[in-house]
C-alpha cells in the first residue's frame, strides 16, 4: 500500500526537492535588515524572561509579531545556541557570523516543511475535482506555481523572511474547508492570526464564510435563501476554538497587565502611508498624482515651491509626509477605504456562499483590498493574493487569466527588494523561469477555450521589459541618479499598481456575476 503511494506521489516530492536544493544555492546571497530583525527576536526569546519580550528595546528592531511568533522564535533559539551562541546575546547588534547565517537560512529552509504539506493537501483537493488520475496536469501545474512561487523564493530565501512557513499555515486551512474539515480549518487561521496579525485582513471572508456555511445550512437545491435553522452548538464550538487560542496566546500578558504594550507594537500607526519601497497600491498612485498636480502648480506658479518641505517631494524614501495638493490620508481614512472595497464581495459569499471556492474568491479579494488600500502596507504582502489565487488559476480559464497578470506585475513589484549587483541575475532567472511556466502551462491547460489574455493586457506585461531595463540599466547612467534616486522604485510601483488594481476589479467581476452553485457544493 506505501509502495504505490510513494509511486503516486514521486513528482510532488521531486518538486519538493528540487526547490529546497535552489534553497540551498541561496544560503550565501544577499540578505536584508530582517535577518538582523529575526535574529534580535532569537536572542530576546532566548535570553530575557517572558515579561520583557515586549519592552526589549535595545535594537531598533523590537519585536512585533503576534506571541506565538515569539514562541516559535524562542524554540528556534534552542537549535541555534549549538550554531553559534553570540547570536543570541541581545547586545550583539548586527551579528551575523556564518554559522550565525547558516543556521538562519536552514530554519527558513526547515519550517517550509509545513508549507509542502499544505501544498500537498491542496492538491488532493484538486484530485478529488478532477478524478483519480493524481497526475493530472492541475496537479503538477497548482504543485509547481506554490512550490516554485518566484516571490517566496526571493523574499524568504535571498531577502529573508519565514513567509513559506506562515503561508503553509494559510493553504493548510484553506484546504480543510475544501475537505469540509471547518473546526480544523478554523483553529489553523487563529493559530496564523496569532503567528503573524497581517493575516487579519482576509479575516472577514473567513468569519462570514463561517457563519454562513458552518453555523447555517441550506437544505433546498434550487439555491434559495431558505436556511435550516441556526445551530447555537455549532456557533459555540466555533468560538470556543477561536477565544481559547487568543487566550493562549495573549493570557500571560493579559495577566501581568501586559496587554496595551503588547498592541502597541503590534500595531504602530505612527508608521507613514506608504512603506518606503511603495507598495504598488492606489496611494502610490494618489502619491504620483499629488506630485504631478505639485509640479503643474508650481509651472503654472499656482503654488509656492518655497512651501514645500523636500519630504512631500521625496516621500517614496521616508516614512512620514504631508501631501502638497491632495488631502493627506489617515489611518482612519484607509480602514475606511479597504472596509468599502470588501464589503461587496463579503456580502455577496453571505447570500452566495458558493462554496469553498466562493470563500477563496472572497479571501483573496480581501487581501487585494486591504494590499491597495491599507496603512503603510508592504510590497510582500501582494503573496496573500498570489498562493491562494493559484488554486483557482488550474480550475477557471478567467481566474487564469487574473492570476497570469497578477503574479506578473506583483511578482516583478518585488524586484527592488534584491538591489545588489550579484542577485540581478538570480532575480531575472528566477522571475523568467517562474512566468514561462505560468504563461505555457495555464495556456495549455485551457487551450481548447482560445487565448488568455488580449493584446492590451500581453502589451502591458510586455512593458516590464523596457521597465526593467529602465530602472537597472539606464537610469544608473543618468546624472538623476543621485538628485532624484527614488525615480526607479516610483516608476516600478505606479506600474505595477495599474497591473494590481486592474486584477482587483476583474476578481470583484467575477464574484459579482458569478452564478450560484447548487446542490452539494451549497452546503459546503
Amino acid at each position: 500500500m506505501a509502495a504505490p503511494m510513494i509511486a503516486e506521489w514521486s513528482w510532488f516530492v521531486a518538486l519538493a526537492f528540487g526547490v529546497s536544493f535552489i534553497k540551498c544555492l541561496l544560503i550565501n546571497a544577499y540578505h536584508s535588515t530582517d535577518f538582523e530583525v529575526h535574529r534580535n527576536w532569537l536572542a530576546v526569546t532566548h535570553s530575557l524572561p517572558v515579561s520583557q519580550w515586549y519592552y526589549e528595546s535595545t535594537s531598533e528592531w523590537t519585536l512585533d509579531y503576534p506571541p506565538f511568533f515569539a514562541w516559535f522564535e524562542y524554540g528556534l533559539s534552542h537549535v541555534a545556541k549549538y550554531f553559534d551562541k553570540e547570536m543570541l546575546v541581545v547586545q550583539n547588534l548586527n551579528y551575523a557570523s556564518p554559522a550565525t547565517v547558516l543556521f538562519q537560512r536552514l530554519s527558513v529552509i526547515f519550517t517550509d516543511l509545513v508549507f509542502i504539506y499544505a501544498v500537498k493537501e491542496c492538491c488532493k483537493c484538486c484530485r478529488e475535482d478532477k478524478g483519480k488520475d493524481l497526475l493530472g496536469k492541475s496537479s503538477f501545474i497548482l504543485a509547481t506555481l506554490l512550490l516554485w512561487n518566484f516571490g517566496l523564493l526571493i523574499v524568504d530565501h535571498i531577502h529573508f523572511q519565514y513567509n513559506g512557513f506562515l503561508f503553509g499555515v494559510l493553504l493548510l486551512s484553506v484546504a480543510r474547508h475544501f475537505q469540509k474539515r471547518h473546526l480544523e480549518g478554523a483553529l489553523l487561521f487563529a493559530v496564523l492570526l496569532n503567528l503573524k496579525h497581517i493575516y487579519l485582513y482576509v479575516s472577514p471572508a473567513y468569519g462570514i464564510f463561517l457563519l454562513r456555511c458552518f453555523c447555517f445550512t441550506q437544505n433546498n437545491a434550487d439555491g434559495s435563501l431558505q436556511w435550516r435553522s441556526f445551530s447555537p452548538l455549532r456557533l459555540v464550538a466555533l468560538g470556543l476554538i477561536v477565544l481559547s487560542t487568543f487566550a493562549v496566546s495573549f493570557g500571560p500578558f493579559i495577566v501581568k497587565g501586559q496587554l496595551q504594550q503588547v498592541i502597541s507594537r503590534l500595531f504602530p500607526f505612527k508608521r507613514g502611508l506608504c512603506h518606503a519601497y511603495w507598495a504598488p497600491n492606489i496611494w502610490a498612485l494618489y502619491n504620483i498624482a499629488d506630485k504631478a498636480l505639485s509640479i503643474l502648480g508650481v509651472k503654472l506658479k499656482l503654488l509656492d515651491m518655497s512651501k514645500f518641505s523636500k519630504a512631500s517631494m521625496t516621500g517614496g524614501l521616508v516614512q512620514e509626509f504631508q501631501h502638497s495638493v491632495l488631502p493627506s490620508v489617515s489611518p482612519l481614512i484607509t480602514l475606511i477605504c479597504t472596509l468599502l472595497s470588501i464589503l461587496p464581495a463579503v456580502f455577496s459569499i453571505w447570500r452566495r456562499p458558493n462554496g469553498a471556492r466562493g470563500f477563496l474568491r472572497c479571501m483573496v479579494i480581501c487581501a487585494l483590498g486591504s494590499f491597495l488600500f491599507g496603512w503603510h502596507v508592504h510590497e510582500k504582502a501582494i503573496l496573500m493574493a498570489i498562493l491562494p489565487l493559484s488554486l483557482l488559476a488550474v480550475e477557471s480559464k478567467e481566474d487564469a487569466r487574473t492570476f497570469l497578470i497578477l503574479s506578473t506585475t506583483g511578482h516583478f513589484s518585488l524586484f527592488p527588494l534584491l538591489f545588489t549587483a550579484q542577485e540581478l541575475p538570480i532575480k531575472i532567472l528566477l522571475m523568467l523561469l517562474f512566468t514561462i511556466f505560468s504563461f505555457s502551462s495555464l495556456t495549455k491547460l485551457f487551450s481548447k477555450s482560445g487565448p488568455l489574455l488580449n493584446s492590451v493586457e500581453v502589451a502591458y506585461l510586455l512593458g516590464l521589459v523596457p521597465l526593467e531595463l529602465i530602472c537597472e540599466f539606464v537610469y544608473p547612467l543618468t546624472s538623476w541618479q543621485h538628485t532624484l534616486p527614488f525615480i526607479p522604485l516610483l516608476l516600478t510601483s505606479v506600474y505595477c499598481a495599474l497591473g494590481v488594481l486592474y486584477s482587483f476589479i476583474r476578481l470583484y467581476l467575477s464574484v459579482l456575476t458569478a452564478p450560484s452553485t447548487t446542490g452539494k457544493a451549497k452546503s459546503q
